[in-house]
């Protein structure tokens, strides 16, 4: 490899990497102590928290020299970019949606930064409905949340600036696509709910004190705001006497009821209703408690249809009327099964969407609970969709897996026939590549679902460079997907490894449970244990292995890293909460309790989190794996500060040749939202990183 000399004006460590020399700038350490039950623990990073200060706009500035100066002279950093921006380059169409008198779809000519909403009318003349690439010259302002009026004569959409959770609200005529001038600001995580014509439902937090990208933001709350008024003057419907951190309404389909959830974890809800024909109706209590979860799927009058997992871990759905609305009073519609349970309305039917050790298999059911057909797809895959109005008389589902990009079909609801609606025309050969589940043992005895993608005719030598991929938490479940990075990836002669670790809710809620709190430590037992069987089944070796997650992924990566060095040569940890015992401090955090615990919440649970958390874990005199941290600036969700104290650690520890370096994407926030451009960059930033530190010169690419 060449040689590359890298340095900074201040350094404190000097690191060879094979014939490379970094240089890693000194991060300033200060005395702060906290101390948790009487165990007093250092934070010399804590300076880092604080995203408005000109020091740590200093620090980011200096680290991304540091990491683009190391990944700009990677001698095959360009032929990869290259070969993701042509395989990327083709076009994308979304499955189609009636509002009032178009059909609406979304569409990517191959490398626009945003995709594009467009709609048909009746005649089938396309137009330009809404292009947020003209929302910023940077392309970093997206489109999220677009919610029509039930007519479709009124859009409210909201966007995201610089990839921030908190949103501003634009209302438009959808007939002459001309703003009506209502606007709503500092909105966030909500969805929009209209009642009629006359306005929408809603929620967001009070402004928070410092700075809005990581001040703690703890009591959602839901409003209306009738058009043609001040936000100002918006009505407060929920979470003023009530304090829940998640509170989301929304109005039915025939605008009788208020459906209103409120939680105060990411897992658990109440529910109520709102009557909103009756002009002195007060709110009425569906479910209460935080410890199962409960949605409305629909309502036909008076009966309601309810999504949860009270008394069924894998889910059921249930009826009841909504005058005795409580849970002694429900009936099974569709009763609880062994898979997992994901249900959509359309066409006047239920669509069950079952998870079969992490694939899909979808079932028809009539609003009395018969079963209509097991709906044929594809192939093992993960299929999506089945959703609609229901005078709809079509519906549409997406189908996908690892060597499969994304295609549309068209269903009959009637007959139960489908064809391809939209087929996308990429330049990879699916029928090179071959995806095979196994089923491994972890610590504990536990069998845990991988799936496994690679090129066919690939010798298991124990040399192919592999990424293994795991989140296990929240209730997340990872469900095969095409990806063009993946697919360049497989094309390099590179194995793919998705591990269905606990935490998530592959197999329901007690999988869930069994990676929550203090059962953890399981998920990265699981993940251990399916790096140990990629490398004893011959699939790749610790000099080839390199592990990959973000978010809770990157909490993964993190502490699978500390635990075990030795066991990969790479490690990709993206976005990731690194630190455990502050976690609960910055903006929405609190709301992770259920996963995670807090350190506040007793001895035992702040000694079991901290043996844990990657901030306070890395150790002096460890050979850490070769490391590329990533994250964003604007990340308002698991704010950057987790990934920058992480990265200070590992490069005052590291005792190993192997560089640890941290690429932090500026304007950007956890990943919603982000340009084509920049997401292209950072998977080949991250591929090539990969590459290079395995020892690979060449690469069989076209």
């Amino acid at each position: 490899m060449n040689k590359v000399i890298l340095s900074m004006l201040v350094t404190s460590t000097v690191v060879l990497v094979g014939q490379a020399q970094i240089n890693y700038p000194q991060t300033k350490k200060t005395d702060k102590i906290d101390s948790y039950f009487e165990t007093k623990v250092a934070d010399p990073y804590r300076w880092l928290e604080d995203d408005r200060s000109t020091e740590t706009a200093e620090w980011v500035k200096v680290q991304n020299q540091l990491t683009f100066g190391y990944l700009s002279a990677i001698p095959f950093r360009n032929v990869i970019k290259e070969r993701m921006e042509k395989l990327w380059n083709y076009e994308k169409v979304s499955a189609p949606f009636r509002e009032g008198k178009f059909t609406y779809y979304y569409k990517n000519n191959g490398l626009q930064n945003q995709s594009v909403l467009y709609r048909k009318n009746a005649s089938g003349d396309e137009e330009l409905f809404l292009d947020p690439n003209t929302f910023s010259k940077d392309a970093t302002t997206s489109l999220d949340a677009v919610s029509f009026s039930n007519d479709g004569s009124l859009c409210a959409y909201s966007i995201s600036e610089a990839g921030s959770d908190w949103r501003k609200v634009i209302f438009i005529n959808a007939e002459t696509k001309q703003s009506i001038g209502d606007q709503l600001i500092d909105v966030k995580f909500s969805g929009l709910s209209w009642k009629g014509n006359e306005g929408v439902y809603y929620s967001s937090y009070d402004k928070p004190k410092g700075s809005e990208l990581s001040a703690k933001t703890d009591q959602h709350k839901l409003y209306f705001h009738k058009l043609g008024t001040n936000q100002s003057d918006d009505k407060l419907i929920f979470g003023d006497k009530e304090k829940r951190r998640y509170v989301g309404g929304n109005v039915s389909d025939d605008n009788h009821y208020l459906f209103i959830s409120a939680a105060n974890s990411t897992s658990g809800n109440e529910l109520y209703v709102l009557d909103l024909t009756q002009s002195n109706a007060t709110i009425k209590n569906i479910h209460s408690g935080f410890e199962y979860d409960v949605d409305i799927l629909d309502n036909v009058g008076t009966k309601l249809f309810i999504e949860t997992n009270f008394k069924a871990p894998n889910k059921r759905v249930v009826t009841v009327d909504v005058a005795n609305p409580s849970s002694a009073n429900w009936k099974d519609c569709i009763a609880e099964t062994e898979q997992v349970l994901s249900p959509s309305t359309g066409a006047g039917f239920i669509f069950a969407n079952y998870m079969k050790d992490a694939v899909s298999l979808v079932k028809q059911y009539d609003y009395d609970g018969k079963l209509i057909r097991e709906i044929q797809l594809p192939g093992l895959g993960t299929a999506s969709g089945f959703r609609g109005k229901n005078e709809d008389k079509v519906l549409y589902f997406s189908f996908t897996n690892y060597v499969t990009p994304s295609t549309t079909f068209q269903f009959s609801p009637v007959d139960g026939r489908s064809s391809i609606y939209v087929q996308p025309k990429v330049d990879f050969v699916s029928d090179n590549y071959t995806s095979k589940q196994v089923f491994y043992a972890s610590k504990d005895g536990t069998k845990v679902p991988m799936i496994i993608t690679y090129k066919k005719g690939t010798s298991l030598n124990g040399k192919n460079p592999t990424i293994l991929y795991g989140y296990g938490g929240f209730n997340v479940s990872l469900t095969p997907s095409f990806s063009i990075a993946n697919a360049v990836w497989l094309e390099m002669g590179g194995i793919y490894a998705v591990a269905n670790l606990r935490g998530g809710g592959e197999y329901g809620k007690k999988w869930h449970d069994a990676g929550t709190k203090m059962q953890k430590q399981n998920v990265f037992d699981d993940f251990i244990a399916a790096a140990e069987f990629l490398i004893t089944q011959k699939y790749t070796s610790s000099d080839y292995l390199a592990i990959k997650g973000g978010s809770n992924g990157g909490l993964l990566v993190g502490a699978t890293m500390n635990q075990r060095p030795d066991l990969m040569k790479v490690a990709l940890p993206a976005v990731g909460v690194m630190d455990m015992l502050r976690y609960h401090t910055f903006t929405a955090g609190a709301g992770w309790a259920y996963d995670y615990g807090t350190a506040d919440d007793s001895k035992a649970m702040f000694e079991y989190i901290k043996d844990y958390s990657p901030v306070h874990n890395v150790k002096s005199g460890t050979k850490y794996p070769a490391t590329l941290v990533t994250t964003g600036d604007h990340d308002d969700r698991v704010v950057p500060a987790h990934s920058f104290k992480f990265a200070a650690e590992l490069q005052a520890k590291q005792m190993g040749v192997n560089p640890v370096l941290i690429r932090i994407e500026t304007n950007a926030g956890h990943g919603a939202g982000k340009p084509v451009s920049k997401t292209i960059e950072e998977a080949a930033d991250l591929q090539a990183f990969t590459l290079f530190n395995m020892g690979v010169t060449s690469l069989p690419i076209k």
